[in-house]
Formats: C-alpha cells, sequence, structure tokens
C-alpha cells in the first residue's frame, strides 16, 4: 500500500468518519443489528462490500451491544476470477470467513441469450445460495453493501421498467420469513465509498460477466441520476429524501389506500388552510349560478361574469 500524504490522510479520516456516522444512523433508524446477531456480511470483491466489512468492523469495536461478523464470498466460477484475492485480504483482518464455491455462471450463460442481462438470473442465484448458506452457520442477518444511490437507482428503474413504486429497502425480511437481509450503508454516496476504497486500496475484483454488459438500463440510470446531480445539485439527495417521505393518500394505489371509504363529514368545521378565519370578506357570492369569481387587492370576492345554459 502507498503511503498516503497528510493531505489525503486528512481526507480519507473525515470520509470513514462521515461513513461511520451514516451506517450507524441507518443501524439505529431501522434497528438492523441487535444484541447476540451473528452478521453474515457478503464480500463480493467489489468497493461497496470491502467498505461495509471495514466501517462495520469498526463499529463493532466501540458499539454497546455484541455481535460477531462473518464474512462469506460465493466465488461463482467465473472465467479468471481470481480465487487467491480475498482469502489473502481476508487472511488479515481478525473476522472469520468462508469462501463458497458454486458454479452459476455456466448456468447463467446456459438460461441466458447472448446479449441479454444476466445481472437478473445471477442474482436470485446468488441469493438463493447466501440464504441458504445463513442458514446453515446461525446467522441472524445477512448484509448487503447496496448504498443510497444503488436505491435510488432501483426506484427508478422499477418506475420506468417495471411500472411499480419500490425500491430496496434498508431492512428486509425474506419471503419465507427465514431471513433478515440488511443494507448499512443505505444512508452513504456511492461517490464517497469510492474515494474511501481507493484511499484505502483495496484489492477490487470486477465482475467480468455483468461489469461487461455495457447497454444494463441501471447503467443508463445512472447516467440520468449523475447528470442531474452536476446540473441541480441537492437533487438526488432530495429525491432519497422523498423516499423516506410517503403519503399513500397523495398518491393512487387503491391496496395502499382505502380511497373508496373517504366520505364528507357533515358536522365538520373547516380548519387548516380553509378555515373560515383564513377568508377574506365578500359581498355576495351567487352559489346557485356558476361564475368567474376575481379576488382584487381589496381582498373582496365579487362575481363579475356569470355563465348560465
Amino acid at each position: 500500500m502507498e503511503e498516503l500524504s497528510q493531505k489525503q490522510k486528512t481526507r480519507m479520516n473525515k470520509l470513514q468518519k462521515r461513513l461511520r456516522r451514516e451506517m450507524g444512523n441507518a443501524i439505529q433508524d431501522f434497528n438492523m443489528i441487535e444484541d447476540g446477531d451473528l452478521v453474515m456480511v457478503c464480500l463480493s470483491g467489489g468497493k461497496d462490500s470491502y467498505t461495509m466489512l471495514e466501517i462495520l468492523s469498526n463499529l463493532q469495536k466501540a458499539a454497546p451491544i455484541d455481535f460477531k461478523l462473518v464474512a462469506v464470498n460465493l466465488d461463482q466460477k467465473q472465467p479468471g476470477f481470481p480465487e487467491d484475492v480475498l482469502p489473502a485480504y481476508l487472511n488479515g483482518l481478525d473476522i472469520p470467513y468462508h469462501i463458497l464455491e458454486k458454479d452459476t455462471y455456466s448456468v447463467v450463460k446456459e438460461k441466458v441469450p447472448e446479449g441479454k442481462t444476466t445481472c437478473s438470473l445471477c442474482s436470485r442465484l446468488r441469493r438463493g445460495t447466501l440464504y441458504g448458506f445463513a442458514q446453515k452457520i446461525g446467522a441472524t442477518k445477512i448484509a448487503l453493501g447496496h448504498h443510497r444511490d444503488d436505491i435510488i437507482e432501483t426506484f427508478f428503474l422499477n418506475m420506468f421498467y417495471g411500472g411499480k413504486l419500490k425500491s430496496m429497502p434498508p431492512k428486509l425480511r425474506s419471503d419465507d420469513g427465514a431471513n433478515v437481509v440488511i443494507r448499512p450503508l443505505a444512508y452513504s454516496r456511492e461517490k464517497d465509498i469510492l474515494e474511501y476504497a481507493e484511499f484505502k486500496q483495496f484489492p477490487i475484483i470486477p465482475c467480468n460477466l455483468c461489469g461487461s454488459q455495457e447497454n444494463l438500463k441501471r447503467k443508463m440510470v445512472k447516467q440520468m441520476l449523475t447528470q442531474w446531480d452536476k446540473q441541480f445539485p441537492g437533487r438526488v439527495e432530495t429525491i432519497f429524501t422523498a423516499l423516506q417521505n410517503i403519503a399513500p393518500s397523495q398518491l393512487v394505489d387503491r391496496n395502499l389506500f382505502d380511497f373508496s371509504a373517504l366520505v364528507r363529514d357533515e358536522h365538520a368545521k373547516p380548519s387548516g388552510p380553509v378555515a373560515e378565519s383564513e377568508l377574506p370578506a365578500f359581498d355576495y357570492l351567487d352559489i346557485d349560478n356558476s361564475g368567474h369569481i376575481n379576488l382584487d387587492n381589496s381582498q373582496r370576492i365579487d362575481v363579475v361574469q356569470q355563465f348560465k345554459p
């Protein structure tokens, strides 16, 4: 590892503190980790999972609760996968680990036509293997390295191509109820993770199976968000805030909100922005006939034109 300058060390420490704070807030907000948990940290060899493992390990040492970490990598037998990289890295850490081997690559190449996106099938096969292994070792939580940008991108992917308003939740229970998935980096930005990984010089392993597909829809959404971030600073932050402030009654999902049960309360008195005290004075208003109403500077309401059939 190359020696960092004092300026670089200061910047790296600042990034680490930010990532620790954001991860700590995410863990607390969603009750991700509890006393006695065994957290299975899924390590892919990418910048996100390396960063997640390191920050989780740092937090573990200072946490007011007792929990254990175990790192797990799934070798999917992709051609040219450097099998020695992760064991060499993990051997230098005080964290137990497992390297699993399962040839999902051949399955994906057999099932998915040439030129089609492989990510969906690949991730399903990987998820099934990891879920099963988590139960085998008694892991109570499965930690994935998805960050804030992944969550926002997934939201737009589902909206643009799936017709659904959904994303990646920071905490998720599997459909069968047997596993709980957590995303400790849910509040962290990808650019911060990338910069931190470069400072730490993690031994990154690229995904040659899906990373070579230049026309992935996710990549197009990422480009769109990157452009927005440059053109309209703060917009991406606002989108993430919006995902935390859902108003079901202001959408159109009849399963989420019972619109059919909404009826007028005949005995209710106006309140809030339409309270009687908020209304301006008026001379007259002919409610028996529709009319064009003009509100002038004197705050008087007059029917200035009536429309009669």
